[in-house]
């Protein structure tokens, strides 16, 4: 099945229809979508080297098509989130014994969750570029920009169950 990218145009009128954009200092933070506030993960380097600004691919231009598969409700919901700055609706994404891994460190439960949250994610700007759905859930090829601007991209692997995030993987792409 062949995979289209969501046009960045209709995903900025979307963010903008149903919550304001996120945005923070401009800092760059972890594949787990810093929002600005952890300054460990702000200079903690990709698996390639170091944290640099991803400039926007040809093909996820106006002209791209969007997606037909829609993206995981669960996964959606984590999007949705981030673009609100709703870090109850966050967690709430979550199963309460859900486990994260953003770049090796791992998290479990709600109030570990929550805490990398508040400090990593809410205040960012997450852009859907590519959903690669699978049998339980789906991977997400993202843009994160910590402060709303500049930014690198990251895979979002989504494993969900009783449609709710049980395992996120966060890995630079």
């Amino acid at each position: 099945m062949r995979k289209r990218l969501i046009p960045p145009v209709l995903l900025t009128a979307a963010l903008f229809l149903g919550a304001t954009a996120c945005s923070g200092d401009g800092s760059g933070d972890d594949a787990g979508g810093g929002g600005g506030q952890d300054r460990a993960a702000a200079s903690s380097p990709t698996p390639g080297g170091t944290v640099s600004q991803v400039q926007e691919s040809p093909s996820a231009g106006p002209s791209a098509k969007a997606d037909n598969d829609a993206v995981d409700p669960a996964a959606q919901a984590y999007v949705d989130a981030v673009a609100a700055k709703d870090l109850e609706a966050l967690v709430a994404a979550f199963h309460p014994d859900a486990e994260l891994t953003d770049v090796g460190r791992e998290f479990t439960g709600h109030d570990e969750i929550r805490d990398w949250a508040r400090n990593e994610v809410i205040g960012g700007r997450l852009t859907v570029l590519k959903n690669t759905p699978k049998s339980n859930g789906t991977t997400l090829l993202v843009r994160f920009a910590p402060g709303g601007t500049g930014g690198f991209e990251a895979n979002y692997e989504f494993d969900v169950r009783d449609g709710r995030i049980e395992k996120l993987n966060l890995q630079y792409a």
